[in-house]
């Protein structure tokens, strides 16, 4: 069991991932569609815990060579993680599916999401990010829900995900609402 704790935000985060996002796109070449720095580390400001969330677009989610160049690369993959939980998705709909990867041993604590391109999860990572980075007001709530669960749970992540995971999903509600408003 982690114990949970959130920082302030550290401007190193940005450059931490673009030298993560080096190593994967050298691990994983033309297998990689998109890398990006996803999660709480992503929102300039924002307090989270000190991990930095990645999310590798890919083509197909099938292919064994992600697994492959990952794991060469000293990537460690997390075959019992194959998928997101977001509120009114079944457990087996495509749009959920993902392949997770952890930091290679010894180093600073990732987490890599390996997403479809095109799929739910894959747009929900990148449309909450731009959501919180667009509305300081929204992030900042966010942060308050985070530090008040982190204070109540810190030793209880099934507690903090409980609670923190559909907030999220009402925030991404929110974002794509706003998404659709904007394009009319």
């Amino acid at each position: 069991m982690s114990h949970i704790e959130i920082v302030d935000y550290r401007p190193i985060w940005a450059e931490e991932f673009k030298s993560i996002a080096a190593d994967l796109k050298q691990a994983l070449g033309d297998l990689a569609v998109a890398i990006d720095h996803i999660g709480s580390t992503s929102i300039p400001g924002l307090a989270a815990k000190d991990v930095i969330d990645i999310q590798v677009s890919v083509k197909a989610l099938d292919d064994q060579k992600i697994v492959n160049a990952l794991s060469e690369s000293g990537y460690r993959y997390r075959a019992d993680i194959t998928r997101d939980n977001l509120i009114g998705y079944d457990a087996g709909d495509l749009n959920m599916q993902k392949m997770y990867f952890r930091e290679p041993q010894g180093q600073r604590k990732i987490h890599i999401h390996i997403r479809e391109i095109g799929r739910v999860n894959q747009a929900y990572a990148l449309l909450f990010r731009d959501f919180l980075r667009d509305n300081p007001v929204v992030s900042k709530a966010y942060e308050k829900i985070k530090r008040e669960l982190a204070l109540r749970f810190p030793n209880d992540e099934s507690a903090y995900y409980a609670i923190k995971d559909p907030y999220m999903d009402t925030i991404f509600s929110v974002a794509c609402m706003n998404k659709q408003v904007n394009q009319v």
